[in-house]
C-alpha cells in the first residue's frame, strides 16, 4: 500500500468528479497534482496542491477550487479533516484506521512492503565501477561500487530489470604498463633484481602475480624483448587483476551480471559499425578543431582530424573518434560499447563514473542520444572523493597497493556494512568524510550505529515475547502520539522508495531509515516513563499484542531498507 499515492488517487478522482459536474473545465493536465507530507506536520498528514496548480489553466481562483475539492473529499472514509490554508492548498488529517492499516500491511507484506510496480518491463543498465585492471581498487572506487550497487537494489525494488555491469578497461596502453610491471615480478620471483621504472605500478599486490607467472611459464619469458612476452604477459595479468577485482567486490558483496572487456571491441568491426550508425545519419566529418580555451599548450596546432558531430546532440564542442595518425581515441570505443547496450535493448542507461570523468558526460550523452535517435536516456552520476580521517585528523593507512589505499584496507578496518551505510549518507555528487573514529562509536551521531541499534532493540524484544509465549499480533492500538508519529514514518516508505528510484537517489534511503529509527527510539525513551507504551507486558497478553505490532512494522521497513543499501540486519549490538 502506497498510501499517499492512493490519497492522490482520491482526489484525481474527484477532480474528475469536479469536471463532469461542471465545477472545472475538461482537458486539465492533473500532472503536477501532487499529495505529500506537510512542511510541518502540525498541519495534518497530508497536503495537496491541486488547486493552486490547476487555478491558472481552469481560470478559477485557486481557494475556490480548494473549497470545492475539501468539501468532497470529506465524504471519504479515509479523510477525517480537509481543511484549506493559505490561498488554496489543502491540509487532510486521515482517519486512524489508515495508520492502523498501514501497520498491519507492513507486517503481512514483510520485505516487500514498500516495493513497487513503478518500473515494470523497463530494463535498465546500470555501469558501475569499472576500474582499470591494473590493481585493486582503492578507497575512491569504493565510493563509486557502493552508490551503484544501492541504486540496482533500489530500482528492483521498484519493479526495474536491471543489469549490473562492469567494463574492463583492458583496451588502453595501462594494461601494457600492468604487462611490464608484472614481468618486473616474475623476474623478481626468478631471484633478480626487479626493475621498477618511473610509470610502472611499483604496488606489492604484482608479487603473486609474478610467482604465478613464474610458475606457468618458468623461465622461458627471461632475457627475452617485450616483442615475445608482452601480449601473453597482459593477459595473464590482467585476468589476475580481474579476479583480484572480483574479491574486493565480493568483500562488499557486491556481484556483477555482465563484465564486458573493451578489448572486445578492436580488430572485430564493432567500433566501426557504431561510427557507420553515425556517419549514416551525417555526424561524422573531417575536421579541424578550435584551440583549446584557456592557456594554450605550447605543442598545440590545428590537424584535421576525423570528428563527431556531437554538438548536434548538445554538447559544447564536435569530439574527436580518431587520431591524426589514424588510432582511435578513446572516445571510439565508448561510443561503440554504448551502442552494443543499446543493441542489447536496454530502455535506460546509467552510467557512474568517478569526479574526475565530468568531462565526459555531455559526450557520452550525445553519443548515446544519436544512436538512439533520442529514445535511450542516459543519465550520468558522479560521485565525488572520500576522504579519510580518524578522530578528526587525516588519516594515513599502510596503503599495500604502493600508491594508494585500498578498498579492503577499509573493509577490514571497520567492515562492509560499515562502509556501505556510511557511503550513502551523502549524495553522490557532495564529499564525503569517513573518520574510522566516527563510523563505529555508539551514538546517536552516528547513523550506522543508531539504525541497526533500533532493529536490535526491536528484534530483542521479540525474542522476549517468544520465549515468554506472548503473542505477537499483526493488529496494532495506536493510543499515543508518539505511537502515530511512528506509523505515519512507516507509511512513508512505499513513496519514499518510488521518488529515491526515480532520481536514481539511493542516499534519500539511508537518510529515511536514520529518520525512522528516530521515531523509534523516542517512543523506546517515552515508555521507560510511561509503562502503558512498553511493547512487554508479561502478565497481559492482549496488552503486549496490542503494542507489539508497530515495533514489528518497524523492523520489517528497516530490514527491508538496509537490504536495499546492501547492509545485513543487526539481531544483537555488541
Amino acid at each position: 500500500m502506497n498510501l499517499f499515492s492512493d490519497i492522490r488517487t482520491l482526489v484525481i478522482e474527484t477532480l474528475d468528479a469536479m469536471v463532469a459536474d461542471g465545477a472545472l473545465p475538461t482537458g486539465l493536465n492533473y500532472g503536477a497534482v501532487a499529495v505529500e507530507p506537510p512542511r510541518d506536520a502540525a498541519h495534518g498528514d497530508m497536503a495537496t496542491n491541486a488547486a493552486m496548480v490547476l487555478a491558472k489553466p481552469a481560470r478559477i481562483a485557486p481557494r475556490a477550487i480548494a473549497e470545492d475539492l475539501a468539501r468532497r473529499l470529506k465524504s471519504d472514509r479515509r479523510i477525517a479533516v480537509a481543511e484549506v490554508a493559505g490561498p488554496g492548498f489543502i491540509n487532510l488529517i486521515l482517519d486512524g484506521q489508515c495508520w492502523h492499516d498501514i501497520v498491519t500491511e507492513a507486517i503481512d507484506a514483510g520485505q516487500s512492503f514498500g516495493h513497487s510496480g513503478m518500473g515494470a518491463h523497463v530494463k535498465v543498465n546500470v555501469e558501475y565501477v569499472s576500474a582499470n585492471p591494473t590493481g585493486p581498487l582503492h578507497v575512491g572506487h569504493t565510493r563509486g561500487a557502493v552508490f551503484g550497487d544501492a541504486l540496482c537494489s533500489l530500482l528492483q525494488a521498484a519493479g526495474y530489470e536491471v543489469c549490473r555491469e562492469y567494463y574492463i578497461n583492458d583496451g588502453g596502453a595501462q594494461v601494457d604498463t600492468l604487462a611490464r610491471s608484472a614481468y618486473e615480478r616474475y623476474r623478481e620471483a626468478h631471484g633478480l633484481e626487479p626493475e621498477i621504472a618511473e610509470g610502472l605500478y611499483p604496488g606489492d599486490y604484482l608479487v603473486p602475480v609474478g610467482e604465478a607467472l613464474k610458475e606457468a611459464f618458468g623461465d622461458t619469458l627471461l632475457d627475452k624483448g617485450e616483442q615475445y612476452w608482452l601480449a601473453e604477459v597482459r593477459e595473464f595479468a590482467t585476468e589476475r587483476m580481474m579476479d583480484l577485482i572480483r574479491e574486493d567486490l565480493a568483500a562488499l558483496g557486491i556481484e556483477m551480471d555482465v563484465y564486458f572487456s573493451e578489448k572486445s571491441l578492436y580488430g572485430t568491426g564493432r567500433i566501426e559499425s557504431a561510427l557507420k550508425t553515425l556517419e549514416m545519419k551525417d555526424l561524422i566529418y573531417r575536421g579541424t578543431l578550435e584551440p583549446p580555451k584557456g592557456k594554450m599548450p605550447e605543442d598545440w596546432e590545428p590537424r584535421e582530424q576525423t570528428l563527431f558531430r556531437s554538438t548536434a546532440h548538445g554538447d559544447d564542442v564536435d569530439r574527436p573518434i580518431k587520431k591524426s595518425d589514424g588510432a582511435w581515441t578513446y572516445f571510439a570505443p565508448d561510443i561503440a560499447y554504448h551502442y552494443d547496450k543499446i543493441a542489447r535493448a536496454f530502455d535506460e542507461l546509467i552510467d557512474i563514473f568517478g569526479a574526475d570523468h565530468g568531462g565526459y558526460v555531455k559526450r557520452m550523452k550525445a553519443a548515446v542520444s544519436a544512436l538512439s535517435d533520442g529514445a535511450v536516456p542516459l543519465d550520468i552520476k558522479l560521485t565525488q572523493l572520500v576522504r579519510l580521517f580518524k578522530n578528526g585528523e587525516p588519516y594515513k593507512m599502510s596503503k599495500r597497493a604502493g600508491t594508494f589505499i585500498t578498498l579492503r584496507d577499509v573493509v577490514d578496518e571497520v567492515g562492509a556494512d560499515v562502509v556501505r551505510f556510511h557511503m550513502l549518507t551523502r549524495k553522490n555528487d557532495a564529499p564525503l568524510d569517513f573518520d574510522f573514529a566516527r563510523v563505529t562509536e555508539q551514538s546517536k551521531d552516528n547513523p550506522v550505529f543508531y539504525v541497526q541499534y533500533a532493529h536490535a532493540r526491536i528484534r530483542s524484544v521479540i525474542r522476549k515475547a517468544e520465549a515468554a509465549g506472548l503473542p505477537l499480533s499483526d493488529h496494532p492500538v495506536l493510543e499515543d502520539p508518539a505511537e502515530w508519529a511512528v506509523a505515519r514514518k512507516i507509511a512513508e516508505w512505499p513513496r519514499l522508495v518510488e521518488i529515491a528510484a526515480r532520481n536514481h537517489e539511493p542516499h534519500r534511503v539511508a537518510f529515511y531509515l536514520y529518520e525512522l529509527a528516530s521515531e523509534f527510539h523516542a517512543l523506546w525513551n517515552k515508555g521507560n516513563e510511561n509503562p502503558s507504551l512498553r511493547f512487554l507486558h508479561e502478565n497481559d497478553p492482549e496488552a503486549t499484542a496490542a503494542k507489539i505490532a508497530l515495533p514489528r512494522a518497524v523492523a520489517v521497513v528497516i530490514s527491508a531498507g538496509l537490504g536495499i543499501l546492501g547492509v545485513t540486519p543487526a539481531e544483537e549490538m555488541r
